[in-house]
């Protein structure tokens, strides 16, 4: 069966931000869970469903890959159990443990299966702050983009606090279990509901999750446990990468507060015009200008390539329009599916202007049957003309 488009399925937009796409997902979770809806399948493959779609517009990565290519530019890893990675077959455990900050525990039945909004679940976690993601943008020419290159860049970004370790707190005695979760960071409130009692899990007021207070601040950062500061970021841009494509670097942006989960650092890639080559996809194409002697007697011409030139026959009698073609003398393709290849347009340059002699020169040569075209050239120019309006 053919897969829905992953927007569709958890009916966001494609401009949705990542908090947007969790709430909804979290909104497909509750309707279609299986404790929810015993013994339906319809209900557990839409949860299957839904839980595949958040796995892909969840992560950068993916989600470039496949707001660029559809279903399969994430298909590498949907062949072993889907977008998940190695060893995911779809069941339910394998779920709820990928998708812990959702869930927040497996739990028993409905009322216990989300302890992120059901609560009374075991495996509650305490929070962890993430750091912000960072934006860079890196503009590579032809050549590079043929190769693969690797960049450096030095970025200004929140850094762990060296004081303190990014603890945020002064000293080993700084902070202290929070009094009101007892360290597991939320509090569990009973609530009257038509289905009777429900347990919700709740983050702690107190402490914000974490399951600590601090009580002596760091003084070089006053508890965040971050600082301004800069790093040195080696990244390996692969081979056959586009104007627009973005590549994701897990952990690698600020990072989070008191010892959290860094952001990652996305890189927006550029490119730059080659002066003579025009790229297609994974083709280039250069528009080769012949002289009307070169075109008519043919000739050896000498043409521009990503590693620098190469020599291209000239056939005897070749007609404007025509293309020649250079093959893997394109770009690579990212997946690794081959290289393009160079193709060469024919143009003939016909002069502006010209001389009594040459005028009179050409209005000779008019006169021969073998300078006027024939029947079959007309036929031949229509039908390749015709071909690129089919």
């Amino acid at each position: 069966m053919e897969k829905r488009d992953y927007y569709e399925v958890l009916e966001v937009e494609k401009t949705s931000t990542i908090e947007v796409i969790k709430k909804a997902y979290r909104k497909k979770a509750i309707q279609y869970h299986p404790d929810k809806n015993p013994g339906d399948k319809t209900a557990e493959e839409k949860f299957k469903e839904a839980a595949e779609a958040y796995s892909v517009l969840s992560d950068p990565d993916k989600r470039a890959r496949y707001d660029q290519f559809g279903h399969a530019g994430v298909g590498g890893a949907a062949g072993n159990g889907g977008p998940f990675g190695g060893g995911f077959n779809g069941s339910m455990d394998d779920i709820f443990s990928m998708f812990g900050d959702i869930f927040g525990g497996r739990g028993g039945g409905f009322g216990g299966g989300f302890g992120g909004f059901g609560g009374g679940g075991g495996g509650a976690q305490q929070r962890r702050f993430r750091g912000s993601d960072l934006r860079v943008k890196v503009k590579l020419t032809l050549k590079e983009i043929s190769t693969g290159v690797e960049k450096k860049f030095k970025l200004k970004k929140y850094v762990p606090c060296g004081h303190c370790h990014g603890s945020g707190a002064e000293g080993t005695g700084g902070s202290e279990t929070c009094s009101t979760c007892h360290g597991s960071g939320s509090v569990i409130r009973n609530q009257q509901t038509i289905l009777g009692t429900m347990q919700t899990r709740a983050t702690c007021p107190t402490c914000n999750g974490e399951g600590k207070i601090i009580k002596n601040k760091c003084k070089e950062c006053s508890g965040d446990g971050v600082v301004y500061g800069e790093e040195v970021v080696t990244v390996n841009i692969p081979a056959g990468v586009a104007e627009g494509m973005q590549l994701s670097m897990q952990g690698k942006g600020n990072a989070g507060k008191h010892n959290g989960v860094p952001g990652d650092l996305l890189i927006i890639v550029e490119e730059e015009p080659h002066p003579e080559l025009i790229r297609d996809d994974n083709d280039l194409i250069y528009n080769l200008l012949l002289g009307f002697h070169q075109a008519a007697l043919g000739d050896t011409v000498e043409i521009p390539t990503i590693d620098g030139k190469a020599k291209v026959k000239v056939e005897a009698g070749t007609q404007p329009g025509k293309v020649l073609r250079l093959r893997g003398k394109g770009l690579p393709s990212v997946n690794g599916y081959g290289t393009g290849d160079l193709l060469v347009n024919i143009s003939v340059y016909i002069p502006e202007a010209l001389t009594k002699e040459e005028k009179s020169q050409i209005e000779q040569l008019a006169q021969s049957d073998n300078f006027k075209p024939n029947t079959s050239v007309k036929e031949k120019i229509f039908r390749k003309f015709k071909s690129l309006f089919d």
